[in-house]
């Protein structure tokens, strides 16, 4: 069975150039251990809850933009907020008029946010209570990866990139990674060459893709495109060990993580 999934590319201008928010989940994860990754998660099915205010493109775009029907683009837009909140304690929501809520680090907001982890609150009651809005106009479809047949755990993700909201901060709130850092793409990228940052071939890829931008803006520049092509690579033993091998023929080299 593939699961319907969605991740984010949480993007800021730091002092040296175009950063990006990371998380190093840790080695006891049944999915992805000891990799670094962007937050995100499965779907929740209350995340397609119809009653969720909504600003931005609606459902319909984003079904477009990534060849689904709208039950499933409402699910995976409204999980990208929703992991972005409980992974990095970063809402992408605000009041309906225009704006973005400045501070969610308060104790009443980290109640809710456990709550949410554990499936005691759907983001729609979250939203509602608070007279917030999802703010679906503040992501944009990035990359779609399906995970390879031959692996266990299956996904179809859908890649956000956003822009860290003013006033908010990024915090290493996620019980589910032992590091939360923000970095420039190539250096993330050098680390993973050097073998002490290992990632899976989508993380890799879509840091590859970021690394060009000198700030967020470039990087988040355009509207929703086309339907995305979804990515599932193969794999393939070479002389440098395991590649991950793309539809257009790249090869991504797989580092693994070392043993604790």
């Amino acid at each position: 069975m593939i699961r319907q999934a969605a991740t984010v590319l949480l993007l800021r201008d730091g002092a040296p150039g175009l950063e990006v928010y990371l998380l190093r989940r840790t080695k006891g994860m049944p999915f992805a251990a000891g990799m670094t990754a962007y937050p995100g998660g499965g779907v929740d099915p209350r995340d397609g809850d119809t009653d969720v205010a909504w600003v931005g493109p609606a459902a319909g775009e984003w079904a477009t933009a990534w060849g689904c029907d709208e039950r499933i683009a409402r699910e995976l837009v409204c999980a990208a907020v929703r992991e972005t909140f409980e992974e990095a304690g970063v809402l992408l929501a605000g009041p309906p008029g225009a704006g973005v809520v400045p501070d969610v680090s308060g104790d009443d907001w980290e109640e809710q946010r456990q709550s949410l982890l554990a499936r005691e609150l759907s983001m729609a009651e979250l939203l509602a209570g608070r007279g917030l809005a999802l703010r679906a106009d503040l992501l944009r479809p990035y990359a779609h990866w399906v995970t390879p047949p031959e692996e266990s755990r299956r996904y179809d993700t859908k890649f956000f990139a956003a822009l860290m909201p003013a006033g908010q901060e990024a915090r290493d709130v996620s019980g589910e990674a032992d590091e939360a850092v923000w970095t420039t793409p190539a250096r993330a990228l050098a680390e993973y060459a050097a073998g002490t940052r290992p990632m899976l071939p989508p993380t890799v890829h879509t840091l590859s893709q970021l690394a060009p931008f000198t700030d967020a803006a470039a990087a988040l520049a355009g509207s929703p495109p086309a339907p995305l092509e979804p990515i599932s690579p193969m794999f393939e033993q070479t002389p440098d060990g395991l590649a991950a091998v793309l539809p257009d023929g790249t090869r991504i080299r797989m580092v693994v993580p070392l043993p604790a």
